[in-house]
């Protein structure tokens, strides 16, 4: 968390022409990474390799299917429990006692309302691209183990087909549409305006593509 937080501050430091600072924040993210990697050889040393010439193939391809292992777990919890709880927690927040004294003091609570509503929102996003990525961490995993993948493929109909962003994953999908950007449930993607964007990480209508889902046996 830390290396993503100063690489943030690199790159804002970098926005504002403060060459030093960035390099600064970019030195100090590499060597939290590699506090980071301390702490999960300790966590995993399964996965801790030495000499790689000394394994077999059947060792490599165990430690490999640990690692899908564990991100799978990771990406499920993610999208099962930790984004629907901060999500629950944004909406609660918002219609707390708290949320009631900010909308007292008039503009300033009028902000935080918007921001609870755009956390509970992105949060609902954020679920259905954690299943994706666990999704995909499952096929690999398959693949690894000599299983043919499930098969995939993109919707037909317009008015359900999913749309996905290639910058963060981000699933657009018709049948709830974004309401927070002004795109009402039922909309499909062709109908959406050029100008819109994604509503996690920005990137321009473009950017997506047809979703692809897997084919029910």
């Amino acid at each position: 968390m830390a290396n993503r937080k100063y690489l943030f501050f690199a790159e804002v430091a970098r926005s504002l022409g403060l060459k030093d600072l960035a390099k600064l924040f970019k030195e100090t993210a590499a060597q939290e990474t590699e506090h980071a990697f301390a702490h999960f050889r300790l966590l995993h040393p399964e996965l801790v390799v030495g000499d790689v010439a000394l394994l077999s193939d059947e060792e490599k391809q165990k430690i490999a299917a640990r690692c899908l292992e564990l991100a799978i777990e990771g990406e499920t919890y993610e999208y099962t429990t930790m984004y629907p709880d901060f999500a629950k927690a944004a909406r609660d927040d918002r219609d707390s006692d708290a949320a009631a004294e900010f909308e007292a003091q008039a503009q300033e609570s009028k902000e935080h309302a918007a921001i609870f509503r755009k956390a509970a929102h992105n949060f609902g996003l954020l679920t259905s691209i954690e299943e994706f990525h666990a999704r995909r961490y499952t096929e690999a995993l398959k693949t690894l183990e000599g299983e043919s993948p499930q098969p995939v493929a993109a919707g037909s109909d317009p008015a359900t087909q999913k749309w996905i962003c290639q910058k963060c994953s981000m699933i657009y999908d018709p049948v709830t549409g974004d309401p927070d950007s002004g795109i009402a449930p039922g909309t499909p993607f062709s109908e959406i305006p050029d100008d819109w964007s994604c509503p996690i990480c920005g990137a321009q209508k473009k950017t997506f593509i047809p979703y692809e889902e897997p084919i029910a046996a």
